[in-house]
């Protein structure tokens, strides 16, 4: 019942406060309420005692004593016995003042002590928690290797522990199987799709091929190479979403700047003027995912623009504390509502109109990649649409260090 009430009792202005916070609150708060429970039965049972001495009815006593034997207080007796009784009184009250003074200045002494006591041992109570907590946090950044294996009694917290590494094994197992799955029908698909797009290819070259057969092996031929395409976002997808265990220094500007390259004949074809704004900016991460991440970001905004004076702006920069990459690009009017599913897989956001209006294709995996990479290094994402149409994806990533 006490520990009940001394809940209610501090709990309330405790919510929001840490564990240990509370935990010490309430140790030392426990310690005051039996302290001053204890103080108040000592002074209680000090005054008992003084009330009931000899000395404490004195000049009665006296009196007494003295209409026993037929006598008649002498004034001078009387006044004796009036001032050793106003004396003693006084030192009964000194006593008894004296003590609750000094009770209450050693329970606030010893009370600040419990506080202490109560901090530090709150802290060895938690610290196998925190330690789950630590790993818990480690393993969001999708490092589902590690494990927590805390040694100790079998107590409740080492069961919890327990139970957690069992749930990463199970977790680790399964993203696994999922990655060796999609790498080996990825592997298992582009066999047979190479094997198409060469038979395709030495069908092109005949030159007696008749023009609508012709027609029908080129158009065989772009199908095969978006599920080629599709093929390969979908490993790339499944793999970002991987540990990264090689982490090196990489600068996004000339990433970019490769990127750019990449797309520069698609881009004019389509009548799309790039510019670019690339300064340094170093990350530590995969090259070969972050090198695919501005690849899709570029790509995607060459494919999705307008079919006449067209543009994309690219820009990378770095300070202090981070470094991003920014692609803009005109096109389309894009809803608020639809941000979250252009980064969705296979969402794209071209309808009939917007066909009529754009020149893009694709799998509907660029986006989806992009956040997995940037999810995967740490960094953040976010698209934002223009006032007249287009796109503004910011990427931002921490500072390689």
């Amino acid at each position: 019942m006490q520990s009940f009430g001394l809940s209610h009792l501090l709990g309330w202005p405790l919510r929001g406060r840490t564990i240990r916070t509370r935990l010490t609150v309430l140790y030392g708060g426990a310690f005051f309420v039996a302290g001053a429970l204890l103080v108040a039965v000592m002074y209680f049972y000090v005054r008992q005692s003084l009330d009931n001495s000899p000395g404490a009815n004195a000049l009665a006593t006296a009196q007494s004593f003295l209409g026993q034997r037929g006598m008649q207080a002498h004034p001078l007796l009387e006044d004796l016995v009036t001032s050793l009784s106003a004396q003693a009184e006084q030192q009964r009250r000194d006593t008894l003042r004296a003590v609750l003074v000094w009770s209450l200045v050693c329970l606030a002494v010893i009370g600040l002590a419990a506080f202490a006591f109560g901090w530090v041992l709150a802290g060895r109570f938690l610290q196998p928690l925190q330690e789950v907590t630590a790993t818990a946090r480690r393993v969001v950044d999708r490092n589902l290797h590690e494990r927590i294996s805390l040694t100790g009694p079998p107590d409740e917290i080492k069961e919890l522990a327990d139970t957690f590494d069992a749930m990463l094994e199970r977790l680790d197992r399964a993203f696994e199987s999922r990655y060796r799955f999609v790498a080996n029908a990825s592997h298992e698909l582009r066999t047979p799709l190479a094997i198409n797009r060469t038979v395709i290819e030495v069908a092109l070259e005949d030159p007696e091929l008749v023009e609508s057969t012709r027609h029908l092996a080129e158009t065989l031929l772009g199908v095969n190479k978006r599920h080629e395409r599709l093929i390969d976002g979908l490993l790339v997808l499944a793999s970002s979403d991987q540990r990264i265990d090689r982490l090196v220094q990489v600068d996004l500007g000339e990433a970019a700047n490769q990127a750019i390259a990449n797309v520069g004949q698609r881009a004019s074809q389509a009548g799309v003027r790039v510019t670019v704004s690339i300064g340094p900016a170093l990350v530590a991460g995969d090259p070969a995912l972050l090198q695919r991440l501005i690849d899709n970001l570029v790509d995607n905004a060459v494919r999705y623009n307008l079919p006449k004076n067209g543009w994309v702006h690219v820009s990378v920069g770095a300070d202090a504390r981070a470094a991003w990459v920014r692609v803009q690009n005109a096109g389309p009017i894009v809803a608020p509502s639809d941000l979250d599913v252009m980064f969705e897989p296979f969402r794209r956001l071209a309808n009939g109109e917007q066909s009529d209006t754009t020149v893009f294709t694709g799998a509907g995996l660029g986006l989806s990649i992009v956040r997995a990479v940037t999810h995967a290094h740490g960094g953040r994402v976010t698209a934002t649409p223009g006032p007249r149409g287009g796109l503004t994806v910011d990427v931002v990533f921490p500072k390689a260090r």
